[in-house]
């Protein structure tokens, strides 16, 4: 047990010392979280900020897909926020806790008759990862269907905000790094339950179809820059099937990493740095991270925020 334990509140949810971040990310790698902390709802998350020490570094993970853990991991506390799953549903909106995935905030708006959120389907990660960064695919975001969010701050304020509050824009919020989301309300409207499914399983095919399937990624890499596409820039700097390492550019859908061979979270890293290095020199473009890198490397430390 490390020293950090003895700091910590009692809370009802689970704390474990020395968690291994590469079982919490789609990549697969990662190191040790000094302390994880998996509240049992979002009660238990607030009393935990009210009762924590401000100076201890805190950080927030959801499913760990646009997500690459550092191989050193992570100094302080990790939350997961799988277990806040409560949810409410109120004619065409639905209220749903931080740690729904995407995909199912989609299917239980399907089940309701709720359509206008199918998008959501194609979109890996959690509610509270999809509000933090504004995430999107088949021509929606996040920004177009948040009605409110809320948070917590680190004293274990709640905060419930708009997306005008949160600033949010293109793969974007201004929301504090060190706010935790708990909850989102998402403004459907009404429709068929069968339509709303044949809708999403058609974005399902063009994922699959697109994307590569079975293997450990992040998801999307690079945001888009104006005007352009990254994996358009990617392709015609030659990095399609680019490897280093255990790790390689997909051939499927070059914006894409993937853990091919064992690799290490430094392999994936510096295997993105080589095609943003490409890319500049063929094209001019300045490639931006999608993927939220966190903690240090081997033999390091970390400071605090949230991500998915």
């Amino acid at each position: 047990m490390t020293a950090l334990i003895n700091q910590l509140p009692d809370i009802r949810g689970t704390y474990q010392t020395s968690a291994m971040l590469s079982d919490h990310t789609w990549f697969g790698v990662g190191g040790p979280a000094e302390i994880l902390f998996t509240p049992a709802d979002a009660d238990d998350l607030i009393h935990f900020c009210q009762h924590t020490d401000a100076s201890i570094p805190v950080y927030t993970i959801g499913a760990g897909s646009n997500l690459l853990v550092r191989d050193g991991g992570m100094a302080g506390v990790v939350i997961s926020t799988k277990s806040i799953r409560h949810e409410h549903i109120d004619g065409t909106r639905i209220t749903v806790g931080s740690g729904w995935t995407d995909a199912e905030a989609a299917r239980l708006a399907a089940r309701h008759g709720i359509a206008g959120l199918e998008f959501l389907v194609g979109i890996p990660g959690t509610i509270g990862g999809g509000l933090r960064m504004n995430a999107g695919a088949f021509g929606k975001e996040f920004c177009d269907v948040v009605v409110t969010a809320t948070a917590i701050d680190r004293k274990g304020h709640i905060h419930h905000m708009t997306p005008q509050d949160m600033g949010m824009r293109y793969r974007h919020t201004d929301t504090p790094e060190d706010w935790i989301f708990t909850e989102a309300t998402l403004q459907g409207e009404a429709g068929e339950t069968d339509t709303i499914r044949a809708a999403m399983k058609a974005i399902i095919a063009t994922r699959s179809d697109s994307q590569p399937q079975g293997v450990r990624t992040g998801g999307s890499t690079f945001a888009n820059p104006d005007g352009h596409k990254s994996w358009q820039l990617i392709d015609q700097a030659g990095c399609r099937g680019l490897t280093h390492g255990g790790a390689m550019v997909s051939d499927k859908h070059c914006n894409f990493l993937i853990n091919a061979d064992h690799a290490t979270a430094t392999d994936i890293e510096t295997l993105g740095e080589m095609v943003k290095t490409r890319v500049k020199a063929q094209s001019g473009v300045d490639l931006r991270w999608e993927i939220r890198r966190i903690g240090a490397p081997a033999n390091h430390s970390d400071k605090g925020g949230q991500h998915d």
